[in-house]
């Protein structure tokens, strides 16, 4: 469901990395690797924030270089900094992630919000809110719709230990039908979500 061939990045005259390929259906993958190995870089290009100086992303089949609209249709990002429209509300935040994927927040999404312990939260604003409450939104918001990959930057960071729990729970039950692909420093967390381990040495040829 996530595939990408030859990804190459380079800031000026520092290469992050180059020819980087891997192809993974359903599952937990994690991405570790030592700081400041480029990790956020990848994720980025892999849900199409940053373009890559060369090579090519596919989400559940689509191409993210000629289907762009039709590969993030089926995707789930979940960045470090989980900050949408300063003045929306959390409720607002996932209504829009709803109608933009066909679906409705329903009793699920809405139960999913209440074990993270977001109730207080949805009628506040995202500019009012913690970083790891605004991340919470942005997790509870991957289960709407029909998504085939969920990509997530240090998902656990700003949250506590009831919250990693719930996460643990929601990223084996989506692995079950999607690829989540993650980035952690966690053992303990990547171990509890049975995710495989990557570094960059599994992806091909760091530059």
């Amino acid at each position: 469901m996530l595939r990408f061939e030859n990804l190459s990045k380079r800031y000026s005259e520092r290469i992050i990395f180059q020819g980087l390929h891997y192809d993974t259906a359903a599952g937990c993958v994690a991405l570790n690797d030592e700081s400041g190995s480029g990790k956020s870089t990848l994720l980025g290009i892999l849900a199409g924030t940053i373009e890559p100086d060369a090579g090519e992303v596919w989400l559940g089949g689509h191409s993210l270089r000629t289907a762009p609209r039709e590969a993030t249709s089926v995707l789930t990002y979940v960045p470090e900094d989980c900050m949408t429209y300063p003045e929306q509300t959390g409720r607002e935040y996932l209504a829009r992630v709803a109608l933009e994927r066909k679906a409705a927040v329903d009793s699920y999404t809405l139960n999913l919000a209440q074990r993270f312990g977001l109730e207080p939260h949805l009628d506040k604003r995202f500019e009012q809110m913690s970083f790891g409450t605004r991340k919470k939104f942005f997790l509870t918001g991957a289960v709407l719709g029909e998504t085939k990959v969920v990509i997530a930057d240090e998902p656990v960071g700003g949250l506590d230990a009831s919250a990693r729990g719930v996460l643990v729970d929601l990223f084996k039950t989506l692995a079950e039908t999607r690829t989540v692909f993650f980035s952690s420093y966690d053992t303990a967390f990547t171990h509890a979500c049975e995710a495989r381990t990557v570094g960059f040495a599994d992806l091909g040829r760091r530059g």
